[in-house]
């Protein structure tokens, strides 16, 4: 009688597991990243509920908003770099002592763009610091405080904003060169010391000066993973000629397009907290940032399952695999929006649940948040906002971005919507006006786009 085969050990069965949710190591970092800022999330409410008045909570969460004028200045170049690097590695790769080799020319492409995309970022952190930092000194200068002292730890905010900036110039290709695995695990150290930091900061007594400490420490982790880390990889680069790729022809093209698209999403994602201190104060706008935060975090981490396969998509892109593309993406799109899903019904009802407990714990924590309503309002529009965003991952990884005037439209509208409906009615109007637009104009029109560009594109000659 033959021996019945042993069971599957518990690692095993956890790998298949895996494996079937398509989790590699590069997201299982991505996902940890966001899993620790959602546990780490309700730390820092209690932490900010405790050392935090809720004046001095508004301004923290507006600063955070106000920090989103770096899409408005990098016109969408980040994106960029990692579509064209994700085509030229698809012929390179990392050699045993971590030097890049493979074909010449594609060798000669990436050291042009990064020649580019360094000077570029150099110029592009300066105008941040100047655009930045003094138009947001205006904004916050109109509802002056006695209790707040936000000048000085704002200008040095984004003075190491600004220079977290440039090196995205290096992280961007990093991860367009298919490096997922180490950059998003330095991410997850960046979050996890960062968050320690900045709660350091908070029992302290520091104040807005703890975001200036979580800035910091971001910094300090990309300086050691470029100069570090990788400092083989950019040696491979020095000295190659700059002129084998073409700004107009290889860049320009789907900049103008993705920077025209950040402006607009700048607009129109970044006013919510900004919009609710200017019209109803820094009260509204602590609770409107606190939760909008939550959800960031929450949509960010099912949004990581498509985002980390950004190079390979590129590179699926490059060859004409276009069945495997179809069939990574149709999969990751379905898990991500599930994970969001119940992560987003887990999040309301604890939002129900904190203001229904008689506790003087669950209600302060509840005052510092929105009511329910308008959280169930945000949540439901971030689901449906997924699938287009995830859409969009995809079609850029054909270095093309036919999303123009659909974002101009629908960014435009939403921004409309959010500052009226938000003057009118708080929170809950500015969380209609973002499900109106992204329900009636988004999901349909993405999707249309997403549909006709596969359908031509992939049509073999």
């Amino acid at each position: 009688m033959e021996a019945s085969s042993p069971p599957p050990s518990k690692r095993s069965w956890l790998r298949r597991s895996l494996n079937r949710l398509e989790v590699d190591r590069a997201v299982f970092y991505a996902i940890a990243t966001r899993a620790w800022q959602f546990i780490a999330g309700p730390i820092s409410i209690l932490m900010i509920v405790a050392f935090f008045t809720k004046e001095l909570q508004g301004y923290f969460y507006t600063c955070a908003q106000l920090m989103g004028m770096q899409s408005l200045v990098e016109l969408g170049m980040h994106a960029v770099i990692i579509n064209v690097s994700s085509h030229e590695w698809s012929r390179l790769r990392l050699d045993g002592d971590g030097f890049i080799v493979g074909d010449e020319e594609a060798l000669n492409r990436l050291a042009g763009l990064h020649q580019f995309v360094a000077r570029w970022y150099g110029i592009v952190a300066l105008v941040f610091f100047i655009v930045c930092g003094f138009g947001g000194a205006a904004f916050l200068n109109q509802r002056p405080s006695a209790d707040v002292a936000w000048a000085a730890p704002w200008f040095c905010m984004v003075a190491l904003n600004g220079l977290l900036l440039w090196a995205w110039a290096y992280s961007a290709m990093l991860e367009g060169c298919n490096q997922m695995i180490v950059v998003n695990r330095v991410r997850l150290l960046q979050f996890m010391t960062g968050s320690f930091a900045v709660w350091a900061s908070m029992a302290a007594g520091l104040g807005l000066w703890a975001a200036v400490v979580s800035v910091a420490v971001r910094l300090v982790w990309d300086v050691w993973m470029i100069a570090i880390r990788y400092r083989r990889f950019w040696q491979s680069l020095a000295g190659r000629t700059s002129d084998a790729i073409s700004w107009r022809n290889d860049i320009w093209p789907l900049q103008w397009k993705m920077g025209v698209f950040g402006i607009a999403g700048f607009l129109a994602f970044s006013l919510f907290t900004p919009v609710m201190f200017q019209f109803h104060g820094s009260v509204v706008a602590g609770q409107m940032g606190m939760t909008w935060t939550i959800l960031i975090a929450l949509e960010s981490a099912a949004y990581a399952w498509v985002q980390v396969r950004t190079p390979l998509f590129g590179m699926l892109a490059s060859r004409r695999q276009w069945d495997e593309m179809d069939r990574i993406f149709v999969r990751l799109t379905a898990i991500s929006w599930g994970f969001y899903l119940l992560g987003a019904a887990t999040v309301c009802t604890g939002v129900w649940v904190l203001n229904e407990l008689p506790y003087e714990l669950t209600q302060r924590l509840a005052s510092r948040m929105l009511p329910l309503a308008p959280t169930i309002v945000f949540a439901v529009a971030f689901l449906v906002l997924h699938l287009p965003r995830c859409q969009t991952i995809y079609i850029r990884a054909h270095k093309q971005d036919p999303f123009l005037l659909a974002g101009i439209v629908s960014h435009s509208l939403i921004a409309i919507l959010v500052i009226g409906l938000g003057y009118l009615y708080g929170p809950l109007g500015a969380g209609c006006g973002l499900l109106i637009v992204v329900a009636t104009v988004n999901f349909p029109w993405w999707t249309w786009i997403w549909l006709r560009c596969r359908r031509e594109w992939h049509r073999e000659p």
